[in-house]
């Protein structure tokens, strides 16, 4: 082994094909992203199996420029990483037997990794951690609040039970009439607009810290229509800015609410929406007293890429987790079985 240790990661769950290369866990060397929002943008959202066509045609290319980037070859790595779950079967194929090809050929220890677990990694990219600490994640399909003790330890105490924050802010935003991805639109706008129209927020039982969305969306659905049908015009920024205060007021509230109650040293937010500069700005209040300190990943580590896996991936290898040649794609991998699994190793 080097005396430095170099991890190459690939991510392809959803409609990225991403490559990095991440040196002794939280040093960055490259991170190539190929994205194919312009292809699944005339469908208005993601289709999966155009998704794992482009995976195909942008896998070899991507992987090529990464090395190049890092001016390294696969034989200087130590281990290859791969999001083997949760996220679009087909995709996710693709990266699972790139990586497995890569490994088998070359002999490199392989390295399954968990997608929400490589999002909430992409923060120990910027700072180390410091135990115990809680990660807000928030994207398209996920919203979980995940309390970690240590390292590769996760428990989720409180998660989504219907629409994910994301997928909230696409279907609104599909409403509107706005392009995909809709998130950023919907966010946009919001800052141009008022909170003029009472929104509802699902705090749900007391004490509890998952969250529901699907309420919300139908309210801002209703309302829509309603005016529609009476000729009653809304301005789509007022819309957007009621819309996104009643997620970033659930969100943040519950956070600091959990940091509190649990103690921990340090609140991390993870996932594409945390890119949302409401979201970002009402965290940033809410915890400005908190003893936990506030880490949000820059714009570039919050939505999909390798580097996440390869930062969590390393922490996985270095812990003696080992894929065997069987490792498989898995769409509904659960993230608490999944940093309590054992140790395994090709065969």
């Amino acid at each position: 082994m080097n005396e430095d240790q170099y991890i190459l990661a690939i991510e392809t769950s959803c409609d990225e094909t991403a490559v990095a290369v991440v040196k002794n866990e939280t040093e960055l060397i490259t991170n190539v992203v190929a994205s194919q929002i312009e292809s699944h943008k005339r469908f208005g959202g993601v289709v999966p199996e155009i998704a794992s066509r482009h995976h195909i045609e942008q896998m070899t290319l991507t992987l090529q420029q990464a090395l190049d980037d890092s001016g390294m070859t696969i034989d200087d790595m130590d281990a290859i990483a791969v999001t083997e779950g949760p996220g679009l079967v087909g995709a996710l194929l693709v990266g699972v037997n790139a990586a497995k090809s890569i490994a088998f050929a070359k002999q490199k220890p392989l390295v399954g990794v968990h997608h929400i677990a490589g999002h909430i990694y992409a923060n120990r990219l910027e700072k180390e951690f410091q135990f115990p600490l809680l990660a807000l994640v928030v994207s398209g399909g996920h919203t979980e609040l995940v309390l970690m003790r240590e390292h590769g330890s996760f428990e989720i105490i409180g998660e989504t039970r219907d629409d994910a924050a994301g997928e909230a802010y696409d279907k609104v935003a599909r409403t509107l009439k706005l392009p995909y991805p809709g998130g950023p639109h919907i966010d946009r706008l919001a800052h141009e607009g008022e909170e003029t129209i009472e929104f509802p927020r699902a705090w749900l039982e007391d004490g509890s810290y998952d969250f529901s969305f699907s309420g919300l969306k139908s309210a801002v659905i209703n309302r829509l229509h309603k005016a529609k049908q009476r000729g009653e015009e809304l301005k789509a920024e007022d819309v957007a800015a009621s819309f996104q205060a009643s997620v970033v007021d659930v969100l943040s509230t519950k956070a600091l609410r959990a940091a509190e109650e649990y103690g921990v040293k340090q609140m991390i937010v993870a996932g594409g929406v945390a890119a949302n500069k409401g979201l970002r700005k009402a965290l940033e209040e809410k915890f400005q007293n908190s003893e936990a300190e506030l880490l949000i990943p820059p714009l570039h580590l919050c939505t999909d890429n390798a580097a996440m896996i390869a930062a969590a991936g390393a922490v996985a290898f270095n812990q003696g987790h080992r894929s065997g040649w069987d490792l498989n794609a898995n769409p509904g991998l659960d993230l608490e079985r999944y940093g309590a699994r054992k140790t395994g190793s090709p065969s």
